[in-house]
């Protein structure tokens, strides 16, 4: 963790999600995005349920789960119907209510992931913005009955977004897609008190950044150009999250949060 996140969970501002509940979606291990949220909620003290994607999966997040105290751990394979129903039937069961949910799911089929845009095919295109984009409408619709005092809702996007990213092809689209729902989804939220953003952190080496093609020279070329030269990390990412989901970000909603050095200010 950067200097600054370490100040602003433990000595800088007082960032208190005691008794509030977070759900996080989207673990894969240690090294995930979600596990830097995750252990920002916790180090809050917030309480966290988590899910992980399937039985080949568990015994990475496991250990994550218990090293942050997680109050339970369910499986949540979005392409099985009915899995994302199940999850939030047991926060409705364990709380009763939701105070925090972190979406950090991304997915798209190798053939198409790897191919130029051009030549994506419709199923494969299909496919990444319902599990990608759709399933945090879907995630917003099922948390906003738990979330009868408000919330925060946050899910997490990439520059290749809103910039041509070479070799990022099909997730562009989806994530411009996914940055377009956070602000529907926050002026039709708003009103109820859940608030909506989009985490947008620089490269990191996660699992699912891996299967990018040329991964190591988008790292490099992202700590060249940004102001201070350095790549953020899953704990920065964490801190960011933990400060949205407080009381101290109570009139923010609707954005699109870049944690990224200021790379993203750079020509």
């Amino acid at each position: 963790m950067s200097d600054a996140a370490t100040g602003l969970l433990a000595a800088g501002l007082p960032i208190d999600l005691a008794g509030r509940t977070a759900l996080v979606l989207g673990i894969a291990n240690e090294a995930s995005i979600a596990t830097g949220c995750a252990r920002a909620f916790a180090r809050a003290g917030a309480r966290l349920g988590i899910t992980y994607l399937n039985d080949q999966a568990r015994p990475f997040v496991a250990p994550v789960a218990e090293a942050l105290g997680a109050e339970f751990l369910i499986p949540c394979d979005l392409r099985e119907t009915g899995a994302l129903e199940r999850v939030f039937a047991e926060v409705a069961r364990r709380w009763g209510r939701l105070d925090i949910l972190l979406h950090s799911i991304a997915f798209a089929p190798k053939e198409d992931l790897h191919a130029p845009l051009i030549e994506s095919s419709a199923a494969g295109f299909g496919l990444a913005i319902d599990l990608s984009c759709h399933s945090f409408v879907r995630a917003a619709r099922l948390a906003r009955p738990l979330m009868k005092e408000g919330g925060t809702l946050l899910t997490v996007s990439f520059y290749g977004a809103t910039r041509v990213v070479p070799h990022y092809d099909l997730m562009g689209p989806v994530k411009a897609a996914l940055e377009s729902a956070v602000r529907y989804l926050a002026a039709e939220l708003g009103p109820e008190g859940i608030r909506v953003h989009a985490l947008s952190p620089g490269p990191i080496r996660t699992r699912a950044a891996s299967g990018l093609d040329h991964f190591d020279e988008l790292l490099a070329q992202a700590a060249a150009k940004a102001p201070e030269h350095q790549l953020v990390s899953i704990d920065d990412v964490g801190a960011v999250a933990a400060f949205l989901a407080s009381p101290l970000a109570a009139r923010v909603t609707g954005t699109i949060v870049p944690i990224d050095g200021g790379q993203h200010i750079m020509a």
